[in-house]
């Protein structure tokens, strides 16, 4: 039998819904496993009991333009971060640029739920993202960036994350279309991975998906 409690978030029991009560609803959608034994999974409530697939083709039916990619060349703990952001945001495709192994702990399971790509070079992601007409938009803080705060953000495009210190490498940053600065207001000259994917892609969705400036 499959482990549900691996998807649970902190908090065991008290995430979730238990034993779905007797008759179960007939629905093609649900997982039988879960419907019998509970549902202690990492999702919203409208998936609650519903097997992966069916989540992933719901998800699939509206997943919005733009795509994420991140540079993993020294196993950034920040990748998981960026995977669970990106679906919580409904990204198109997160792309994992070099190393193909990740360290997953921080996505809390999304990725089943995600759908990722692996490039092994830059040069792999720029040639993909040329074959699909998309834009390569860099998210760094580097001379002749554009604020993000009033950048006009492409529709269908790839949000580019460098790795965590160095930021974006040479190559993504040669190659990519615009390069996107967030403003900042402390001391730190920048803020980690995981939180510029989180802004940057919330700046995609107010402005493609809820019609915000």
């Amino acid at each position: 039998m499959r482990d549900i409690a691996d998807e649970a978030e902190s908090g065991g029991d008290e995430v979730g819904v238990g034993p779905h009560p007797l008759p179960w609803p007939d629905d093609p959608r649900l997982d039988p496993e879960l419907l019998a034994h509970g549902d202690r999974r990492n999702v919203v409530d409208r998936y609650r009991y519903w097997t992966v697939d069916a989540v992933v083709a719901d998800l699939d039916a509206r997943r919005h333009d733009f795509h994420v990619a991140i540079e993993n060349w020294k196993h950034d703990l920040n990748i998981g971060t960026v995977v669970r952001t990106a679906n919580a945001f409904l990204a198109a495709e997160v792309h994992i640029v070099g190393n193909r192994r990740w360290n997953r702990r921080g996505a809390m399971v999304t990725d089943r739920y995600q759908h990722l790509r692996h490039h092994a070079t830059v040069e792999d992601l720029v040639a993909w993202a040329r074959a699909e007409g998309l834009p390569l938009v860099g998210i760094d803080n580097l001379p002749g960036s554009v604020p993000l705060e009033t950048a006009e953000l492409p529709r269908r495009c790839v949000l580019v994350f460098g790795q965590e210190g160095p930021g974006l490498s040479a190559a993504v940053h040669e190659a990519c279309d615009l390069v996107c600065s967030i403003a900042m207001f402390g001391s730190t000259r920048s803020v980690n991975a995981g939180v510029a994917a989180g802004i940057a892609m919330h700046a995609w969705v107010r402005r493609h998906a809820l019609g915000l400036s």
